[in-house]
């Protein structure tokens, strides 16, 4: 890896992570495409840091009025959530850290496009998130907790998840990003084992850091504009997108084999 492809990864995390086509899943292609081996599983977690600042300094007034009344309902939501995702990771925790080779990459990309799909046809709520019930939160948490698979969208399940619950696009979109924190930071908890176990010889921190960087500002301004689209347009684009390039990963997996060795 050099400071230009580590740019371009944290560019990619940055504009990916708020849209429902999977960040994680398009680090994972890239790469493939270009060799990396070394350090991708701690490089994409950083860069996953890098979008916790941008959605922080987003949210920072919803987040303070959460603080500063701990005991309310939209709180105890995400924890639930948040409980049954880290349940998941921990459960699946060897499974998952394999699928960033990209082996369940295509099928990833098209369960996506299914998702979407099915929130475009079926999705009608208006609920804000002080009406949902336990067990709708704890089903928004399993699907960010399958989410963790490259090529299925967190934003697009979680918001997806919402939307079949009833919420509004409006809270639906704001419920999957701040959800998007303690999920980061879970991540980043879990990672600790396998730094202190490894260590970090070998890590480029100049290449880190610029990833991380370019993750948080092109993720801060990528969060304005993107949230428009997702509350207010159809997400028929990126069914599109994320289908297609799903079909595309799997045709390389499947026949081609030059990024990826075939999934089964």
């Amino acid at each position: 890896m050099n400071i230009l492809i580590a740019l371009l990864l944290g560019l990619v995390q940055g504009l990916c992570e708020f849209l429902p086509v999977s960040s994680s899943g398009h680090l994972v292609l890239l790469q493939n495409i270009f060799g990396i081996q070394e350090g991708a599983l701690f490089f994409d977690t950083m860069l996953h840091a890098g979008t916790l600042a941008a959605v922080i300094a987003v949210y920072y007034r919803q987040l303070w009025q959460l603080i500063k009344k701990p005991f309310q309902k939209k709180v105890y939501m995400l924890l639930i959530s948040t409980l049954v995702t880290a349940v998941i990771a921990f459960i699946f925790k060897d499974l998952f850290d394999s699928a960033f080779e990209g082996r369940f990459l295509g099928a990833g990309f098209l369960l996506t496009a299914v998702i979407l799909y099915l929130n475009e046809r079926l999705s009608k709520g208006k609920r804000g998130v002080e009406e949902m019930k336990y067990p709708e939160a704890a089903g928004i948490g399993l699907m960010q907790g399958v989410a963790i698979f490259p090529g299925i969208s967190r934003s697009g399940s979680t918001i997806a998840g919402a939307r079949f619950f009833g919420l509004s696009k409006e809270a639906a979109a704001e419920y999957s990003f701040i959800l998007s924190i303690p999920a980061i930071l879970g991540s980043l908890v879990l990672q600790i084992p396998d730094v202190v176990r490894e260590g970090l010889a070998g890590t480029s921190w100049p290449c880190v850091i610029a990833g991380t960087l370019a993750a948080a500002v092109s993720g801060y301004f990528a969060i304005r504009l993107m949230l428009r689209l997702i509350v207010k347009k159809s997400l028929k684009g990126f069914i599109i997108y994320v289908g297609v390039l799903g079909v595309l990963v799997l045709c390389d997996q499947l026949i081609f084999n030059v990024f990826f060795a075939k999934p089964f």
